[in-house]
C-alpha cells in the first residue's frame, strides 16, 4: 500500500490532487483521500472535475474522497489554541457550509453524506462498492480536539487557556476536553 502526506505547515490543498495522481499512476487500484472542508473548497472541488473527466478510462474507476465537513479551518484553529493559547477567531476560521455529496452528483460522480456515526460503516461500504469516484461528505464536530497522544505541559496550558477564553465553549468545553483525554487511557475504549 502506498501513501503520501503533506503535513507540514497545515498544508490544505494536495489531498485530492495526490489521490488523482495516484489513480493515473496505478489506475487498477482504488485511491483514497481524506481532506477537510477547507481544502475541498480551496481546490478539491475543481480537481474532482478532473476525476469526472477521466474515471471512465481507469481500469478501476474507484476514487474515494472523504471530506471532514465541520465548517471550520480546524487544524489551524486547534494549532492556535494549543501553540499560542488563542481562542478560535471566527472571522478567519469559520467557512461556508457546502454539501459536497450534492456537488459530486452534480458533476456525475457519487455523493454520500454521513450525518450520524451509526451510518459510517454502510457509507464506507457503499463508497468502495461504487462504479465511479465518490465524495463521502462526513459531518464532524469542529469542537472535537485533535490532540496528539503526547502533548507538552506548555501545550496543555495553552489549550486550557484558549478553551476557557472561548465564549462558546468556556469551562464546559475545557471539562469535555479533559474527559476525552482521560478516556484515552481507559482500557477497552
Amino acid at each position: 500500500m502506498k501513501a503520501s502526506l503533506s503535513g507540514n505547515l497545515a498544508t490544505m490543498l494536495p489531498g485530492v490532487p495526490y489521490a488523482i495522481a495516484a489513480k493515473f499512476a496505478y489506475d487498477d487500484r482504488v485511491a483514497v483521500a481524506m481532506v477537510g472542508d477547507g481544502a475541498m473548497q480551496m481546490g478539491g472541488m475543481a480537481e474532482m472535475l478532473t476525476a469526472a473527466k477521466y474515471y471512465r478510462d481507469w481500469r478501476d474507476p474507484r476514487l474515494v474522497v472523504l471530506v471532514l465537513n465541520n465548517r471550520d479551518l480546524n487544524q489551524v484553529t486547534w494549532e492556535q489554541r494549543v501553540l499560542a493559547g488563542d481562542p478560535k477567531f471566527e472571522a478567519s476560521q469559520s467557512i461556508p457550509h457546502v454539501r459536497f455529496d450534492e456537488f459530486a452528483r452534480l458533476i456525475g460522480l457519487e455523493g454520500i453524506r454521513v450525518e450520524r456515526s451509526a451510518d459510517i460503516d454502510s457509507a464506507v461500504r457503499a463508497a468502495f462498492a461504487a462504479d465511479r469516484p465518490v465524495i463521502l461528505d462526513a459531518l464532524t464536530d469542529p469542537e472535537e480536539p485533535p490532540l496528539p497522544p503526547h502533548i507538552t505541559v506548555k501545550q496543555a496550558r495553552n489549550f486550557a487557556s484558549a478553551i476557557l477564553q472561548d465564549p462558546s465553549g468556556g469551562l464546559a468545553g475545557a471539562v469535555e476536553a479533559v474527559r476525552e483525554k482521560v478516556d484515552e487511557f481507559v482500557p477497552g475504549r
